[in-house]
């Protein structure tokens, strides 16, 4: 059956792939080659040399194009190498606008990378339409969008950002890491790539660091396919292997995953230690209309602030996590602690990220699949801390 026929749900398990032609194996084997063997000079079975092409990978990067509705896909050693990918796209003078509450290691590549070749950075709050257009100008080459956004929870409008980059004939470019392709597939919505940080949810058992992208148009994925293997930044079999074996179960992870967020969130908000939650899924935030209309759930991340903002607060009730792990990375089977202001955002300066609203009391929480009882008890002994 063709994958477009097929729901969702089986094509986590279906997409892009078929039994090994050899074998018929029903998982795709582990290729741990670098070459492969040629019966005269350039004439081989597709495959030359596994920087270029390599079967497992190969396998993932059409599970993943399947998963997001796209005709094409890339994996790369890590999220960032995928979006490092996407930026040398451009050339020196070329603009991009980027939300301004976004990943610490983004912000790095943006501002403390690619910023010395000739690009320009403009960070910009993208809940309000207006502040994106007011930086469009004919050097816009491309549009960064990542929603739900890390940590604060904001929700972008992907069809207003769409709009924009298509009047400004820039490439809207969508991180889709906290939402994943089973709560929200950018694409539809009028992205022209989507970006994740597979290492997160989709292979969803913090044993793999790895990055993928899906594209629809044949011209920017000839450009991607060739700077991915000028650069040489792909995965290996076995990572690709194990997200593979990951995204088998994303349907099913994402959903609990999403159950537990709601109910730790709720939680949160009526507990007197706690001065603000920031979870897409409440009704009264602005952005949840945005957010129902183009997610399918709201996920299981969960941002608060503890009341006093102060660090050594958000410290001790980190540190007396028991079922939480305080540690950084987000979208495995466990339930994660981290404190943005000193972990994942620390290389973005302090003024920054108090603009948006990146305090020392800010606490982000990945929620895991545990039983939803045992955190809550958790986080009540932290909180009582």
């Amino acid at each position: 059956m063709a994958d477009q026929k097929l729901n969702f749900n089986s094509r986590t398990i279906h997409g892009g792939q078929k039994p090994e032609e050899t074998t018929g194996s029903v998982m795709p084997p582990i290729f741990q080659t670098s070459t492969y063997a040629q019966s005269a000079p350039g004439e081989h079975k597709g495959y030359e040399y596994s920087r270029s092409q390599n079967p497992t990978r190969e396998a993932l990067e059409k599970n993943i194009a399947s998963l997001e509705g796209a005709d094409y896909g890339l994996a790369f050693g890590s999220g960032l190498a995928a979006i490092d990918a996407i930026l040398k796209m451009l050339e020196p003078g070329d603009e991009v606008i980027s939300t301004n509450d976004l990943y610490g290691g983004t912000h790095r590549l943006f501002n403390s990378i690619f910023r010395k070749y000739g690009i320009k950075f403009h960070f910009v709050g993208m809940d309000h339409v207006s502040r994106v257009s007011e930086k469009v100008n004919a050097k816009t080459k491309l549009i960064w969008v990542e929603t739900p956004t890390n940590p604060m929870m904001n929700v972008i409008d992907i069809q207003a950002m769409s709009k924009i980059a298509r009047e400004a004939g820039a490439l809207l470019v969508v991180d889709n890491t906290f939402a994943t392709p089973y709560l929200q597939r950018p694409l539809e919505h009028g992205a022209d790539v989507v970006m994740h940080s597979a290492t997160k949810y989709l292979a969803g058992h913090s044993d793999v660091v790895l990055g993928t992208l899906a594209v629809k148009d044949q011209e920017v994925a000839e450009q991607l396919y060739f700077i991915q293997n000028s650069s040489g930044a792909v995965c290996g079999p076995m990572d690709s292997f194990l997200t593979l074996r990951g995204l088998k179960t994303l349907h099913v992870r994402v959903q609990r995953h999403c159950e537990n967020g709601r109910a730790v969130a709720e939680y949160l908000r009526k507990h007197d230690a706690v001065e603000a939650v920031f979870w897409p899924g409440f009704e009264d935030q602005p952005q949840y209309e945005v957010a129902k209309r183009q997610m399918k759930d709201f996920g299981g991340m969960v941002s608060f602030r503890i009341k006093g903002d102060q660090f050594e607060d958000a410290s001790r009730v980190v540190s007396a996590l028991k079922v939480f792990t305080l540690a950084e990375s987000l979208g495995g089977v466990e339930s994660l602690a981290g404190h943005p202001a000193s972990m994942t955002h620390a290389s973005i300066p302090e003024a920054e990220r108090a603009q948006t609203g990146v305090s020392n009391g800010l606490i982000r929480l990945s929620v895991g699949i545990e039983d939803v009882d045992d955190l809550l008890a958790d986080l009540d002994q932290a909180l009582k801390a």
